[in-house]
């Protein structure tokens, strides 16, 4: 179910502009994976959960607080029993409700989904995707078309690196296919991955890397169902980070322990939620300030494009398809 409307981007940009108070609510909501994607860091950390009384309080505060959207990702929410439990809740408090997913339990849970509105599952290529992320992709098409046949409008994530390069534009027909979107992002060298991992999926050849990058924008232009802006896509082809980031002023990161942090970017522990939701927030709001002014910026899609919403870049605003 879409939620995106006038009204919404109102109360958002109300919360954020006015409030000076992120509308986000992003929960890293467990410590677990039933995947190991060798360029992703979270499910080698391992750790400790927030249990769902302890969620239940802190979407209370959330709603308290003016906190509009609850998104539960990392590492995979459909590991939690309580999932159903937890979207239904934030519904109740008037939240939409949002998740990232890697799609393995996806065609066995999207019955259970009927509370959740925005739907994002990770597929970065079908020859590539069992060498990325060690899975079936088959097993992740199987989950999308179940989501969708309950009802839900899915997006497809994907992370763009060397070994997917040249699936990119069959991604974008799948999509098609699907009657699904897609966005797209870049891999991002997270610390604590092998240096051979990035030899690997690193984008060396700059001239065809940039020539894909502008068939997606042409593609985008012709009506496919690529969600990220042009403006968005250009960065991306120039690996430029020229933008102003406010990922903190949008988005309240809680790890799956408590832990506030700053963003995916700079995962500095800030404070813990069980101080209280507005309470840690306050205690941590000028060092964000200080992580925002002296950070160089990443190419993180939702970064990246709600940051050009809040500054009200035109081509962003007039299109702007997904949260």
């Amino acid at each position: 179910m879409r939620t995106f409307s006038p009204a919404f981007a109102t109360r958002a940009l109300w919360q954020m502009r006015i409030r000076k108070r992120p509308f986000v609510l992003s929960h890293g909501i467990n410590a677990r994976c039933n995947l190991q994607c060798r360029f992703c860091r979270y499910w080698r950390k391992g750790g400790a959960e927030m249990s769902t009384p302890e969620i239940l309080k802190m979407i209370d505060e959330a709603s308290s607080f003016g906190i509009g959207v609850y998104n539960a990702w990392t590492v995979e929410p459909l590991l939690r029993s309580d999932i159903p439990e937890i979207f239904r809740y934030a519904k109740g408090r008037g939240l939409v409700t949002s998740m990232v997913t890697n799609g393995k339990l996806l065609a066995r849970r999207s019955s259970e989904l009927s509370d959740l509105d925005y739907l994002s599952v990770s597929l970065d290529g079908l020859n590539s995707y069992k060498s990325l992320r060690g899975s079936d992709p088959e097993e992740v098409i199987k989950g999308i078309k179940a989501a969708m046949d309950k009802g839900h409008e899915v997006l497809i994530n994907c992370v763009i690196s060397r070994a997917n390069l040249p699936e990119l534009k069959d991604l974008v027909g799948l999509a098609e296919d699907l009657g699904a979107w897609i966005s797209f992002e870049p891999i991002h060298q997270e610390e604590g991955i092998g240096k051979e991992v990035w030899e690997e999926l690193g984008i060396e050849d700059k001239a065809s890397y940039r020539k894909i990058i502008d068939d997606l924008i042409e593609m985008k232009k012709k009506g496919a169902p690529i969600i990220n802006s042009q403006t968005y896509l250009k960065m991306v082809k120039y690996q430029s980070h020229r933008f102003k980031c406010h990922s903190n002023q949008i988005v309240l990161h809680v790890a799956s322990d408590g832990t506030i942090e700053n963003c995916r970017a700079k995962s500095k522990p800030l404070g813990q939620i069980s101080q209280g939701l507005e309470k840690a927030w306050l205690a941590a709001r000028d060092e964000m300030k200080k992580i925002r002014e002296s950070c160089n910026g990443c190419l993180f899609f939702g970064y990246v494009e709600n940051s050009l919403l809040y500054d009200m870049v035109p081509e962003v605003i007039a299109h702007y398809e997904w949260m």
